[in-house]
């Protein structure tokens, strides 16, 4: 059964848009964490004082604290897949999903990716200032993390690029995207001013304006999206490089030094093996031989395009 499921995952995930994409990388993370949470309850002998699993999460949080975040960098990406509670990701990943495949629909599947990763870094710089200078905590110090600021970034996309484009909503009825989009950002001000979860709502409202920034822009010719996908696809081939390396790295094949192959020479046996290892004659394994003596005295790169090949075969036999 698992083993089913997994794969309907894999091939979702390799076949699937960059909206199914980004809801399952962040559903895994949400079972990841949680499954930690539960290791260390059952093993700190379900202490539920323990700060453990907290110092876990704080590890990938996006924090408020300058120094941590210099020692920690990845936490302005961490932070925008990491959720812990149930209604936290699930009302994030179902409005990403119908908000991103809106999206994806009017510029593009490719610009979706950066749009939530930009929208979840001026997400998190927004928070960052926001509870620096704002002065609305007071804790020395705060952690953030959810996709909320990213999906904001999403949803007001999608106000922006087509704000008179009608969806159906459960228990409200057809309502245009512009009206939507206005209705989140009425309630995280809402938030702000009754100091509700101040430093998160600040965030969306991060998420938000670069959304709208994002569409301004790219209606005026400039796409955001560009440099990003340049970053991305470098990274890409460079680690596709080192898996492909990997694979074509001849294996090491052992071959007992005292093994002589007979051939049959005249209707007599005969030791002798064929100087020439490219020719007709010559049999599979005394090619392969003499291919691995030149590699021991020569190295794998004195081999010629059509002998790498050859032991390639071979090493997959």
């Amino acid at each position: 059964m698992f083993e089913s499921i997994w794969e309907d995952i894999r091939q979702q995930f390799k076949m699937g848009n960059m909206v199914t994409r980004l809801v399952i990388l962040n559903v895994s993370v949400f079972v990841f964490v949680n499954v930690v949470k539960l290791l260390i309850l059952i093993f700190n002998g379900w202490d539920t004082d323990s700060t453990a699993f907290q110092d876990f999460l704080h590890f990938f949080c996006m924090s408020s604290d300058i120094w941590f975040v210099l020692t920690h960098p990845w936490v302005i990406f961490t932070h925008m897949f990491l959720h812990e509670g149930f209604m936290h990701i699930l009302f994030n990943m179902l409005f990403l999903y119908w908000f991103g495949r809106i999206v994806g629909g009017f510029i593009g599947d490719r610009k979706i990716l950066p749009l939530y990763l930009l929208g979840g870094l001026v997400g998190a710089v927004v928070y960052y200032f926001s509870f620096n200078l704002l002065g609305y905590s007071v804790a020395s110090s705060g952690y953030a993390l959810g996709a909320s600021a990213a999906v904001m970034a999403v949803v007001v996309a999608s106000g922006a690029i087509a704000p008179d484009y009608i969806v159906r909503m459960l228990f409200l009825g057809d309502i245009k995207l512009k009206y939507i989009a206005a209705g989140f950002l009425v309630l995280d001000l809402i938030a702000v001013g009754n100091n509700q979860n101040t430093g998160g709502h600040f965030a969306h409202l991060g998420g938000a304006f670069f959304g709208w920034l994002f569409i301004g822009q790219l209606k005026n010719g400039n796409d955001l999206s560009i440099p990003v996908n340049n970053i991305l696809d470098k990274v890409i081939d460079f680690f596709r490089g080192l898996v492909g390396q990997a694979r074509n790295r001849p294996k090491v094949i052992y071959r007992d030094p005292n093994l002589k192959k007979k051939t049959r020479t005249g209707g007599r046996s005969s030791s002798h093996r064929s100087s020439d290892p490219n020719k007709p004659g010559s049999s599979h394994q005394e090619r392969l031989d003499s291919i691995l003596d030149k590699i021991k005295q020569s190295g794998y790169e004195s081999l010629s395009t059509e002998e790498k090949e050859f032991l390639f075969n071979a090493s997959n036999k």
